[in-house]
């Protein structure tokens, strides 16, 4: 199994409505892709100071599990998939970081 868990930093603050809807938009195009085998998207939780740090500081947390890095692949080629984070970028532009890893605990 390999954990895919990215880090989405939008570059403007989103309203807590909007960033509810991104995650659930994201969350259910990674489920229907038929790959994923769990998908978890939370909040990032701010600590007073971060922002002073030169890095990059999420506003979201997503990870999802899938068998293998063919399904991986897979499920980063869906077209629905591709669709979601067109649609968030041009309204609200956001950089990610990620890494494959096998899972934590």
């Amino acid at each position: 199994m390999i954990q895919h868990t990215m880090i989405v930093s939008f570059d403007q603050p989103l309203p807590d409505a909007e960033l509810d809807q991104y995650l659930g938009d994201i969350e259910r195009a990674m489920l229907d892709t038929g790959l994923a085998q769990s998908v978890v998207a939370r909040r990032h939780i701010p600590v007073p100071g971060e922002e002073a740090i030169p890095a990059l500081i999420a506003t979201a947390i997503v990870q999802f599990a899938v068998a293998d890095t063919d399904a991986l692949a897979k499920g980063f080629a869906e077209p629905a998939l591709h669709e979601v984070i067109h649609h968030w970028q041009s309204r609200h532009p956001y950089k990610v970081a990620w890494a494959n890893h096998e899972p934590l605990a």
